[in-house]
């Protein structure tokens, strides 16, 4: 009993965590899956968002400006990651490794040649806190809600279908006369806005900016948004699956806390990070295989399968 005592009191931090990550797996999604862009920039940028943010706030300006700050910071690192690839060449994946190795040294910059800086809630104002989980849960949410309304109203935008066009087929975008580099550019700097905002709202949250605090980001965001694609795969509208994305870091945090309640070394938590992302990320490959497998037994136990397609495919076959 002790142990979903413990649990339970867990879930308002796990739900903190995960809506304000989930700030950070939209922005992976419009990369990740709207632009089909490997954009590694992730963990460089949120880090950045982070340290602006933490250290604007030492300096005497209020939490909520700091987040502008922060997401504006985190804009900017996604539009450097653009120029390397737009106007330099340079592909997509190593543009953001390149970017996000050059933030290391920036970040440091930032704080002030300082592994860290501190935000204490006892010292300043801040919007998000670890002393009052639910608090920011609240204020999270309200991000979250916000952000994907405005997400599915921007993505409905001439400029955002030409970004979603560009992702499904640079090629066929081109040829309808869509400037692929600019909206490639659009789509990396409104991605990683939103993960430097995330990075500094969790900054508040954990009372302190620290350099190393975006490593394995891109991990946590892919996981958010499989486990997503997986737990809203029926739904169909853009706006469900921008809630999936941020259902997915929830569920990904309370799973991360009911491994550490387990008794598991929190030294492996990268380990059962890998774990969690691999085993969603073959759920739909396994769903596929089995449905294929049901049909073909279906045909072989001369039942008509009820999809037409099968029976194109089974024709060609």
């Amino acid at each position: 009993m002790n142990f979903f005592t413990a649990l339970l009191a867990q879930m308002p931090d796990a739900v903190a965590k995960g809506l304000i990550w989930g700030l950070m797996a939209l922005g992976v999604y419009i990369t990740y899956k709207i632009l089909d862009f490997p954009d590694l920039t992730v963990d460089g940028s949120l880090c950045t968002g982070g340290a602006v943010a933490a250290v604007m706030i030492v300096s005497g300006i209020p939490a909520p400006i700091a987040l502008v700050g922060a997401l504006i910071a985190g804009g900017v690192t996604g539009a450097v990651t653009g120029v390397l690839h737009t106007k330099m060449g340079i592909p997509g994946i190593l543009a953001g490794i390149l970017t996000q190795l050059a933030l290391y040294s920036i970040n440091l910059r930032i704080m002030g040649n300082r592994s860290n800086v501190s935000v204490s809630v006892d010292q300043f104002p801040l919007m998000a806190s670890i002393r009052y989980p639910e608090q920011t849960c609240l204020i999270a949410l309200l991000f979250c809600v916000g952000i994907v309304a405005v997400l599915c109203w921007f993505f409905g935008t001439e400029l955002g279908s030409a970004v979603r066009a560009t992702g499904s087929n640079p090629n066929m975008a081109r040829a309808q006369g869509i400037n692929t580099n600019g909206t490639k550019m659009v789509a990396l700097i409104l991605s990683n806005a939103l993960v430097g905002l995330s990075g500094g709202l969790f900054a508040q949250y954990q009372s302190a900016s620290d350099v190393n605090m975006g490593r394995g980001a891109i991990v946590i965001g892919l996981a958010a948004v499989i486990i997503g694609q997986v737990l809203f795969s029926r739904v169909r509208s853009f706006g469900g699956q921008l809630t999936g994305v941020v259902v997915g870091a929830i569920v990904y945090y309370i799973v991360i806390a009911l491994v550490i309640r387990m008794g598991l070394n929190t030294n492996d938590m990268k380990l059962i990070s890998a774990l969690v992302v691999a085993i969603f990320l073959a759920v739909p490959y396994w769903k596929a295989n089995w449905a294929v497998k049901n049909r073909r037994r279906s045909v072989s136990a001369g039942v008509q399968p009820r999809d037409p397609a099968w029976n194109r495919r089974s024709n060609h076959a």
